[in-house]
């Protein structure tokens, strides 16, 4: 599932500097364009929502460079749930995350690296 998940982001090509409820929007839209269906702000535990969850793949949304402490800090929490099989961390610009939080795999995905070189 978390493969299937990831290429459907993978073949977004999204405006650059959109804003972070517009991606929500546009990777709902593709997750179902997919037929991935899923829910979004799925609530792991109190407190706790996740911008997507499909099936096990928790998907967190973060606009710009997110600040990697308190990346991890909420990626950790996110793993703690059962409802969690793996993590993807979908942003604009690259973030050092771990591989695995909790046993479970977290795969980054940068926005800015799908569109590959320009060319004229």
């Amino acid at each position: 599932m978390a493969m299937d998940v990831l290429d459907a982001l993978r073949a977004m090509r999204p405006p650059f500097a959109m804003h972070e409820t517009d991606l929500h929007r546009l990777i709902g839209a593709q997750l179902e364009a997919c037929g991935l269906f899923g829910r979004h702000e799925a609530l792991l535990a109190p407190g706790s929502r996740i911008d997507f969850l499909v099936g096990d793949v928790g998907i967190e949304i973060k606009n710009g460079k997110p600040n990697p402490t308190t990346l991890k800090a909420q990626l950790t929490r996110y793993a703690g749930s059962e409802l969690i099989g793996c993590l993807i961390v979908v942003s604009w610009r690259s973030v050092r995350i771990p591989e695995a939080i909790r046993g479970k795999p977290v795969y980054p995905l940068v926005l800015s690296q799908l569109w590959g070189v320009s060319l004229p």
